[in-house]
């Protein structure tokens, strides 16, 4: 028997989940619910149908797991909670600082109407996430270090198209590459944000549009480019689509650390991505995790989860046995 999918929401992520589900023969589409009018929505999958939200809740029998494809800051703290009362549920929700929050807002909706929601999935928070944490435990002595790029910062890509005289415009992180080779050299430096990262912009201006202002109003945008060196360079709407339409990403998470009775020995963990498409890979992280929400609720489980909570074993189709001889 397949594991019945639901997508909510049909954006990048959403088309992302769908063709990770094509890959794992475990698991089914069943139904996409979106907010706009379900007959101007084509989705790939034939067996599959598109509904309005409105349709949702009364399909909670008919799905053993949603997936909630919406954006931090304003879908997944209303739409999560609300749709673990009738359905288990996997979410991407990003933004750090909130997560022991909606952890609890999850929490609270997930058990009392006896389901499982794991919230949090992607690479960072997500991957990233269990890789801090299993080089913690293991170098307790030695400390993190996150690097992110070279990609695409879709937040940092919308705030640029925000500014007046901007027509289209697309940011990407870039780490220094003298501060993560130190850090690789286990030297354990003390970083400031702006010896982290570089920020690098393309940017194509309305026409007659104030170029030096536009700039100068980019390099100083609080809590977005004013602690980084920002380079921006305009370009034309020709360029932007030839060379900028793609959404790539990835990063590095590094601890370097000492062991032995007087630190003697030095360690570094690395772990890194290198991403094409930054929703295509985090859906196929979702949906992984979408398995295991599942399994975790055959079992009897119930109430909210994040990465750290769940079992390796339950992301893949592969069972037990299959997993030691070929993996182990």
């Amino acid at each position: 028997m397949s594991i019945r999918i639901g997508i909510m929401g049909y954006g990048n992520l959403g088309r992302g989940v769908e063709c990770a589900i094509k890959h794992n023969p475990d698991m089914e589409l069943k139904a996409v619910f979106t907010r706009r009018d379900p007959a101007t929505v084509k989705i790939l999958t034939e067996t599959a149908k598109v509904y309005h939200v409105d349709e949702a809740e009364k399909m909670k029998d008919q799905l053993d797991v949603l997936i909630i494809c919406g954006g931090s800051a304003t879908d997944l703290p209303v739409q999560t909670p609300k749709y673990a009362q009738w359905f288990n549920v996997v979410d991407s929700f990003d933004t750090h600082a909130r997560i022991p929050e909606h952890f609890a807002n999850v929490d609270k909706a997930a058990s009392e109407n006896g389901h499982v929601g794991i919230i949090s999935v992607g690479w960072d928070p997500g991957m990233f996430s269990l890789n801090r944490m299993y080089a913690n435990a293991i170098l307790t002595n030695g400390k993190d270090y996150t690097f992110w790029g070279k990609g695409v910062s879709q937040g940092h890509s919308d705030a640029i198209r925000r500014i007046d005289g901007v027509k289209d415009g697309k940011q990407y992180t870039i780490p220094v590459e003298s501060a993560l080779e130190a850090v690789r050299n286990g030297e354990n430096p003390d970083l400031t944000t702006r010896e982290k990262h570089t920020r690098e912009c393309f940017v194509v201006a309305e026409e007659g549009a104030d170029l030096a202002r536009i700039e100068q109003e980019i390099k100083t945008m609080p809590n977005y480019f004013d602690e980084y060196d920002t380079t921006v360079h305009f370009i034309t709407e020709e360029e932007m689509k030839r060379d900028h339409s793609g959404i790539p990403h990835g990063g590095f998470v590094i601890r370097s650390g000492k062991t032995g009775w007087n630190d003697e020995n030095s360690h570094v963990i690395e772990y890194s991505l290198k991403l094409d498409s930054n929703p295509e890979f985090t859906s196929s992280v979702i949906v992984a995790y979408a398995r295991a929400a599942y399994r975790m609720k055959q079992e009897g489980q119930t109430g909210c989860k994040t990465v750290f909570d769940v079992p390796p074993a339950y992301l893949s189709a592969l069972d037990g046995a299959e997993l030691r001889k070929h993996l182990l």
